[in-house]
């Protein structure tokens, strides 16, 4: 997909290769169709398609096929829960349109993303947490699955919830998706902690064969409450994710996280050889995170701009 969007040529891009040669154009935008055939990551999809169709040369549609919600990879619900209002603070907007859901192993989901470029991104600062103000989700079932199910796991991620935050009232719908929504079968839940200065946090979870509603519940719920423990800005998913955001923003960017991620390191990485950006990873030096492991990453943007506009 991505040759395709910017006229590129591509060699070794097989199963099995070691090694791949890639060598991008202009980027042109317009209407780009991937499809994983599998319940690959739609999202995966959209994550590398994003910053490309933010610097093309024109408005991009991008229809992405297979697994909506995937082991390995953010659930859709949490692109358009979490990622997409924190990521949107660089100053772009996109629309996520989610037309089908599809679940492993089949996939067969199918989401639409509409966005249109920009001139340069703005840096952002994600550092102060603020407390938590509301904590909200959804538990699904999909195909044959009972609508128990859904009940079952919203019960149990509230059960534990309540355990360590009592004040606040946890809103987890379950939600039974329809033939002409969802394709195959498959259940989950995700969970989101709104707190207030705008920080998003979520913990998810997918249902597997043998493994029990409750389970699935509980295992959201304690991973909600692990990312807000540690005193960051971002949860553990979303560190990653806007790393390459902040390479490319004009400015200087900050953000609070928990402990740094292997992922987020590797994208560092990458964006510093690739982009030339420059990133610096501290422990913070505020008194309420003495006690915790809490890193401010900063990153001085090499501030792109889109030859385009």
């Amino acid at each position: 997909m991505i040759r395709d969007f910017c006229d590129g040529h591509l060699e070794g891009a097989e199963i099995g290769s070691t090694e791949i040669m890639f060598t991008p154009e202009k980027i042109k935008g317009g209407v780009h169709t991937a499809d994983t055939k599998t319940a690959g990551s739609v999202c995966l999809l959209m994550q590398v398609s994003m910053p490309c169709a933010l610097f093309a040369a024109c408005p991009s549609e991008l229809r992405l096929k297979g697994g909506t919600n995937a082991e390995m990879a953010p659930q859709i619900d949490y692109t358009a829960m979490v990622f997409k209002p924190i990521v949107e603070k660089f100053g772009f907007t996109f629309n996520c349109d989610i037309k089908m859901r599809g679940y492993y192993p089949k996939g067969g989901g199918e989401v639409i993303i509409r966005m249109s470029p920009v001139k340069q991104l703005n840096p952002i600062n994600l550092t102060d947490r603020g407390s938590v103000t509301k904590i909200y989700g959804r538990a699904f079932v999909a195909g044959v699955l009972p609508f128990k199910v859904a009940k079952d796991m919203a019960a149990a991620a509230v059960r534990c919830i309540r355990k360590e935050i009592r004040d606040l009232y946890v809103n987890i719908q379950p939600v039974q998706e329809t033939k002409d929504q969802a394709f195959g079968n498959g259940n989950g839940i995700i969970i989101i902690a709104e707190t207030s200065t705008g920080c998003l946090f979520a913990g998810s979870s997918l249902g597997k064969r043998g493994v029990n509603a409750d389970k699935v519940g509980i295992e959201a719920a304690e991973m909600l409450l692990a990312n807000l423990r540690h005193g960051g800005a971002v949860d553990e998913y979303l560190q990653d994710q806007l790393i390459i955001f902040m390479a490319l923003a004009s400015g200087i960017s900050r953000i609070k996280t928990g402990p740094v991620t292997l992922h987020t390191q590797t994208a560092i990485h990458f964006a510093e050889q690739l982009a030339k950006a420059k990133f610096t990873v501290k422990k913070s030096e505020d008194e309420e995170d003495a006690s915790k492991d809490t890193y401010i990453i900063e990153c001085q943007g090499i501030g792109m701009t889109n030859p385009n506009l």
